[in-house]
């Protein structure tokens, strides 16, 4: 479940994504609007403020392995980056179809992928 008010603190200030917009409540927005050079990004609550319940639904979550993909982006560079934000993320590798990636997984389970094409080095 994305709780965005837990996530801002990845995503804005480790990743570095700016507040374009938000549902009117700063960090304890249920919605949040996010860029980043050209990359925009929102994060969505599942629940509206005041209506999250005290304990939350593990069938309602648990397959959302879902993965975004920033194409374009360095993934040495990202790599690099990541680390000096006290990150751990595995060092990118060459895809046998000819994408260089890297895997990063956020605070709510969320799979992100950095890539570009091998041949841009």
């Amino acid at each position: 479940m994305i709780k965005v008010e837990n996530m801002m603190a990845f995503y804005r200030d480790t990743l570095g994504f700016q507040v374009v917009g938000d549902s009117g409540n700063a960090d304890d927005s249920s919605w949040v609007w996010l860029r980043l050079g050209s990359c925009d990004l929102m994060l969505n609550d599942q629940y509206e403020p005041g209506h999250v319940p005290d304990e939350l639904p593990l069938e309602r979550t648990k397959w959302h392995k879902d993965t975004c993909l920033y194409f374009g982006a360095d993934p040495d560079a990202a790599y690099e980056y990541l680390k000096s934000k006290g990150l751990a993320p595995e060092p990118p590798f060459d895809t046998a179809y000819g994408m260089r990636q890297l895997y990063l997984t956020d605070p709510d389970g969320y799979n992100l992928c950095f890539q570009r094409s091998s041949a841009n080095g």
